[in-house]
């Protein structure tokens, strides 16, 4: 018999279920008439994890965002660091100004519709200048038939972080608190997201650029079925 198989059916049984190891710890329960296995721990193929639904990121690059037509940051541009290393794609914010550039998103289906998290990656021009810098985002989700000429969410903030005073050096700010998305995101939403250096909580007196952001979401499905 496929004890296994009958237990996550919820037959053959009509008790709680329990599979401990060689320690007597419990590995695996399934309440009575349940048909989901709960894991003590992440279970594996082959002695590789499982992927599951959770915590996921996406990386937006500043080529995939664009100045704002009000207020912009400059526009897309490709610096050389030295000849035949890396070339940057960068977004040029002025440190004496919030200058906004906006991008967007169409997450998976999997996605659960609730806050999200980000993370920037920058440097500035002045590298020798060790100021603070202070990102803001903030998002509004657009479903079919619905009007895109909507007010964004209101802006989080990332903790200031000071550059390195180092040239080139990529500096990467702490993880955001959560951003609540204007509009009450459903499936197959688009997601259109604002970000600005906020000068009033920055000391960093040189241009900032923007290399992309980490936008972190949570899924609650195995798959975009």
């Amino acid at each position: 018999t496929d004890v296994l198989g009958l237990i996550l059916t919820g037959q053959g049984s009509t008790n709680d279920v329990t599979i401990n190891n060689d320690a007597d710890a419990e590995v695996m329960g399934v309440a009575t008439g349940a048909t989901v296995a709960n894991f003590a721990s992440i279970p594996t193929v082959a002695d590789v994890a499982i992927k599951v639904a959770g915590k996921e990121s996406i990386w937006v690059p500043a080529g995939a965002m664009y100045p704002s037509t009000t207020n912009g940051c400059s526009s897309l541009a490709q610096v050389e660091t030295t000849a035949l290393r890396p070339d940057l794609k960068v977004l040029d914010f002025a440190a004496d100004a919030d200058d906004f550039a906006q991008f967007s998103v169409a997450f998976p289906k999997s996605w659960n519709e609730g806050t999200i998290t980000y993370q920037p990656f920058w440097t500035v021009t002045a590298g020798t200048n060790t100021g603070t810098v202070t990102w803001q985002l903030g998002g509004i989700a657009v479903t079919n038939d619905a009007t895109i000429n909507t007010a964004f969410g209101t802006l989080v903030a990332t903790t200031a972080l000071a550059h390195s005073g180092t040239s080139n050096d990529l500096m990467v700010s702490a993880e955001s608190g959560a951003v609540t998305i204007a509009g009450s995101p459903s499936t197959d939403d688009v997601c259109f997201f604002q970000i600005n250096n906020d000068v009033s909580a920055s000391g960093q007196t040189g241009v900032v650029r923007l290399l992309g952001i980490k936008v972190f979401f949570t899924t609650d499905a195995a798959n975009d079925a």
